[in-house]
């Protein structure tokens, strides 16, 4: 046998942007592609995405990219990666590929890689020196699947996010009997789903929320709304049918519930009868009592459907006394307050919010101890590398590991940009490559800087001066009026503050100017540093302290 390295880019350490590199032979196969959410120290940042600088170095190597299920955390990066890396084909399920070309569709990538639907069960294929195929998986989207990769080093197993539901909605059951066949083949190395490690037991089946909507729907006499990731399409689907059978109409509310409803219902993996579906804007021709709302928002993201309702800012949805909103997804870590923002204002609206906390309205997509245990059995991996958690949750995995008797010396546990070698079937880590993130903002992607984010943090802690003084170009360069000054983020009672700097403003560029001082940049270096001193030595506040010098 040979060798294999695997390259985690993303997703070790962190829940989101999961992407792995495996190497081997001069050819590259790339596992996911994901992004993450910011979070709150990220100020103004809109997406982080893995670093792809190790695969732009190895670029001529890259032969694929594989995706395991239609989720953003891994698949949001691909068009961003595509951008910057020449990827010459995309193998993916048929959901996932559906939502996979609308996102490259609307970043203009199309036409710019092979898109190839893998079904599991199809028969392997064949990349270079790699073979892999599909394993069905249940999870929350479906369509989701484990990637089976023989390399030159050993047989890999990739499982992606799954749970061993029993009573998925759409009967598509985690294929153990194939798993079970693999083990017996032999792996020589498990990279298996840690989001849950921590917690024993099971995972409630996707069915659990059907059931609860059969309970809470019936009951209610306002308009119900549903906020739920719009990917999750079993749901929608649970939501849809509880809804329709009260005698409800459904409206799909949010540009990504919209869109994915659409695909969804058009491939065939939801089913509505067109009749039941109103747009948004005739909502109001319907009685409140007959109408379910299923929309985007669960995480409390600033411009999503649920957060533009509870601020009152959505102009075809608003919520009154009576209503009742459920949200039916958690928190991801870093989201809860701005989520709990939400619930409070949908709360002091009137509305009944009901959430994972007070109802049964949610079930997690990814399973507990007992499902890792089950995988590691049915496997009998050699090595388990546990992927796609924070390190205590990989910890946990590690144990249960242990504890299924995989060797000390077998388990890697790895971070973003460890590299492991997979050498004749053993598997340990042997280096590290850069991995960091890049952040989106705007159109920019990867131009914002620890510099630019330390700037951002400073503005919103202690506001921003700006001191603007006009100079005579000639006449030996006097002070041809008073400096302005304008101040962000000071407070009341900055009017007395702002005299006083004015004064200094104009008594250190005189005192300058008196002394032949007239280069810019120096009378610009002295304002800042004897305003900085000012208002420091006053309120005890650093802010941006920004001169401008006009010459006239």
């Amino acid at each position: 046998m040979g060798v294999c390295r695997i390259i985690p880019l993303g997703g070790l350490g962190e829940v989101g942007k999961n992407m792995t590199v495996y190497e081997a032979d001069g050819a590259i196969v790339v596992v996911d592609a994901g992004l993450a959410f910011p979070r709150d120290e990220h100020l103004g940042v809109d997406l982080v995405l893995p670093d792809f600088s190790y695969l732009r170095e190895h670029e001529q190597m890259v032969r694929a990219v594989v995706l395991t299920h239609g989720h953003e955390d891994h698949v949001g990066a691909l068009p961003y990666l595509m951008r910057e890396v020449r990827v010459p084909l995309v193998l993916a399920t048929r959901l996932t590929l559906a939502l996979v070309k609308s996102k490259l569709d609307e970043h203009g990538l199309l036409r710019s890689a092979e898109l190839r639907e893998l079904a599991p069960g199809d028969d392997p294929v064949e990349i270079g020196p790699f073979r892999l195929e599909l394993v069905r998986m249940a999870h929350s989207i479906p369509d989701a699947a484990a990637v089976v990769l023989e390399t030159p080093g050993g047989r890999c197993v990739h499982t992606g996010d799954y749970k061993l539901d029993h009573t998925p909605v759409d009967g598509q059951r985690t294929d153990v009997g194939r798993l079970a066949e693999i083990g017996t083949r032999g792996v020589d190395l498990l990279l298996g789903d840690s989001t849950n490690a921590e917690r024993s037991g099971v995972t409630e089946s996707e069915r659990v929320v059907g059931e609860a909507f059969r309970q809470i729907f019936p009951r209610r006499e306002g308009r119900i709304l549903v906020s739920s990731f719009a990917s999750n399409v079993h749901r929608m689907q649970q939501a849809a049918d509880v809804a329709v059978d009260c005698g409800r109409k459904v409206a799909f509310v949010g540009r990504s519930m919209r869109k994915n409803g659409n695909i969804a219902r058009t491939l065939g993996y939801m089913n509505v009868p067109e009749d039941a579906i109103l747009r948004p804007h005739e909502l109001a021709e319907l009685p409140r009592g007959e109408q379910l709302i299923l929309c985007t928002g669960s995480q409390g993201e600033p411009m999503s459907a649920m957060t533009r309702i509870a601020y009152n800012d959505h102009p075809a949805v608003r919520v009154e006394a009576g209503d009742t909103v459920i949200i039916s997804a958690k928190p991801i870590p870093g989201n809860e307050l701005r989520v709990h923002d939400a619930i409070n204002r949908l709360a002091k609206m009137g509305a009944e919010v009901l959430h994972e906390d007070n109802a049964p309205v949610h079930v997690s997509g990814h399973g507990r101890a007992e499902e890792l245990r089950t995988i590691i059995g049915l496997l009998r991996p050699k090595s388990v590398m546990p992927v796609h958690g924070e390190f205590r949750m990989l910890a946990a995995h590690a144990q249960l590991a242990r504890e299924g008797g995989v060797p000390e010396d077998r388990i890697v546990l790895a971070e973003n940009g460890s590299v492991v070698e997979l050498r004749d079937g053993v598997a340990r880590i042997v280096g590290e490559v850069e991995a960091g993130v890049t952040f989106v903002d705007g159109l920019g992607v990867g131009d914002v800087h620890d510099v630019a984010l330390r700037d951002r943090r400073k503005l919103s802690e202690d506001g921003v001066l700006i001191v603007v003084a006009t100079l005579a170009a000639q006449d030996g360069g006097g002070l041809t009026a008073p400096p302005e000054l304008i101040a962000r983020g000071f407070g009341e009672g900055a009017e007395l503050l702002l005299d006083e700097l004015r004064e200094e403003a104009d008594r250190v560029l005189r005192e300058l100017i008196g002394g032949d001082v007239t280069e810019i940049k120096l009378l610009q270096e002295h304002l800042h540093d004897a305003l900085g001193g000012v208002v420091y030595d006053r309120t005890r506040r650093r802010p941006m302290v920004l001169p401008v010098i006009v010459e006239v």
